[in-house]
């Protein structure tokens, strides 16, 4: 290939992507310590979750907590989960997919009876920024139907980008489509169900990382999470914090 027809290559993709508003990010972020916030300053795309009033923390100066789960598949723990949850009286958001309401119709129905809201994860979690307007839509309209099919919630406010992969037009097109997207300020490694390293280490993490107004991911597959939950929930409230509904978040912070 020649120089010139490198660089013409370069500069149509260039071009392509600045069209397209499609350059692709992997959320990650800096992980709270002691308390502090965590933060996306360092990430590069901070702005674009400001412009599409994307959730990533939500108000700093409260010593509240929103719990959210990311539903994919089951791995037989969700009921243990969502015991503890009705045990302790904490409401959760759950990110399911078009397999989970497909194969698990009797636990949206009971996530739903039990007062969580069910997020929208996508039918067959794709790279978001891979596929044009047109099928993203279809992604989240099959989701929605299906849930709203099953349980009578006909609303659905939320969305979770598949693998956290978005892009400046993913957020768009998914804002025009009536939902907010929703990102996190602690996370672990936890969706791996070949390397659990069991309760404590759930524990520890989790509680390594609260802040306040924090927005929590954990995966629902993971074993480490369904055991070390009522823990998580019992020192978390000791320490002062609230778990409050994620449709009750009012202040979003960057």
């Amino acid at each position: 290939m020649s120089t010139v027809l490198a660089l013409v290559l370069v500069l149509l993709n260039v071009a392509y992507v600045s069209a397209q508003g499609d350059r692709p990010y992997h959320f990650g972020f800096k992980k709270s310590k002691n308390g502090q916030l965590a933060s996306i300053d360092q990430e590069g795309f901070k702005d674009i979750l400001q412009k599409h009033e994307a959730i990533f923390m939500g108000d700093t100066k409260r010593k509240e907590l929103y719990l959210t789960f990311d539903n994919g598949y089951e791995n037989g723990y969700t009921v243990n989960i969502l015991d503890v949850l009705k045990e302790k009286g904490v409401p959760a958001a759950f990110f399911i997919t078009g397999h989970y309401v497909k194969d698990q119709p009797e636990l949206v129905k009971r996530m739903t009876a039990e007062g969580h809201l069910i997020g929208n994860h996508s039918w067959s979690h794709p790279d978001m920024t891979q596929v044009p307007d047109g099928k993203m839509k279809e992604e989240l309209d099959k989701v929605k139907t299906a849930v709203a099919e099953l349980t009578g919630q006909k609303e659905m406010a939320f969305v979770r980008p598949p693998r956290g992969i978005f892009s400046d037009r993913v957020l768009a097109v998914s804002k025009a489509s009536g939902y907010t997207n929703v990102f996190w300020s602690v996370a672990y490694k936890d969706w791996d169900t070949k390397v659990q390293h069991g309760s404590q280490f759930a524990y520890d993490q989790v509680m390594a990382q609260l802040h306040p107004g924090a927005v929590i991911l954990l995966h629902s597959v993971s074993k480490d999470n369904a055991e070390a939950l009522g823990r998580i929930i019992d020192e978390a409230r000791k320490q002062g914090y609230e778990f409050k509904s994620l449709d009750r978040l009012e202040t979003r912070s960057y």
